[in-house]
């Protein structure tokens, strides 16, 4: 079976699959425009239910442990920073302002953070910790990960993942594929679809979480110095936090390149 054809046959049945164009945030001074493909029958509404499942069984086996930290200096820091993140969230989506957002600190070794969908950030003490983070590079992580839930990114994944599935099944019965032929549309589905649109999310996040931050008053050359420890730690067998956030050079690169187009909005923003 030629390449392009499955190509073809997959877009094909990817359109019919029920996905829909959307643009979930505005672009910002960064300037984040792509189009994105949402299954229509996946709402935002049940991917927040399905995420609560699991940050709420994260949350709660966390306070049963005591390892949930609300009190500390520590945490008052975390809420501080996520605080003037969170305030700036409705420059990219203004239904942002009604999240019900939540912050969480875990005393735990590992080097990890998310924002769940809906507003639900975990924070890892681990990655503290271990790479010294300043306010500033805590605040370039965790705008990150703001973006990714601004943007949708999870359901956008859950999309294509059900689109990639339904095209699949469509090409196999509408040219007859046999076994051989569907793994290699599962082959360049990954590698012609997944990949690259994983490339893009990174992208996204990196660059609206660094205008978030400096938006917020935090600097953005931070997020230039986060990566580099990122890089450092990643020697060896990468942390978990490493494992969908490589730190490359064209990361570095295009996050110093959009630098100068967040830094007249961190130089107007009060630093408190």
């Amino acid at each position: 079976m030629n390449k392009t054809l499955v190509v073809s046959a997959l877009s094909a049945a990817l359109l019919l699959a029920g996905c829909q164009s959307v643009n979930t945030t505005s672009g910002g001074a960064v300037g984040v425009e792509r189009k994105q493909y949402m299954f229509s029958m996946l709402s935002s509404q049940e991917v927040d239910q399905m995420y609560a499942q699991s940050y709420q069984k994260t949350v709660g086996e966390a306070s049963s442990k005591g390892v949930l930290d609300k009190t500390s200096p520590e945490a008052r820091r975390v809420q501080a920073i996520a605080n003037r993140l969170i305030a700036q969230a409705p420059n990219f989506r203004p239904d942002a302002a009604q999240w019900q957002w939540e912050v969480n600190l875990i005393k735990s070794d590992e080097l990890n953070a998310n924002c769940g969908p809906g507003g639900k950030i975990i924070f890892y003490t681990g990655l503290i910790d271990s790479l010294k983070l300043t306010d500033d590079e805590i605040a370039a992580v965790m705008g990150h990960e703001i973006a990714h839930a601004l943007r949708e990114h999870g359901r956008e994944a859950m999309s294509k993942a059900y689109g990639i599935e339904m095209a699949k099944q469509g090409a196999g019965a509408l040219l007859g594929l046999g076994q051989d032929s569907l793994a290699l549309a599962d082959t360049v589905a990954n590698y012609g679809m997944t990949l690259p649109n994983s490339r893009a999310n990174e992208n996204e996040a990196d660059l609206i979480g660094l205008e978030l931050a400096a938006r917020a008053g935090y600097n953005p050359n931070a997020a230039i110095t986060l990566w580099n420890k990122m890089s450092k730690a990643s020697e060896g067998a990468p942390p978990e936090f490493m494992s969908t956030h490589p730190a490359s050079s064209s990361r570095i690169a295009s996050l110093q390149a959009a630098i100068p187009k967040v830094m007249p909005l961190y130089e107007q923003a009060p630093k408190s």
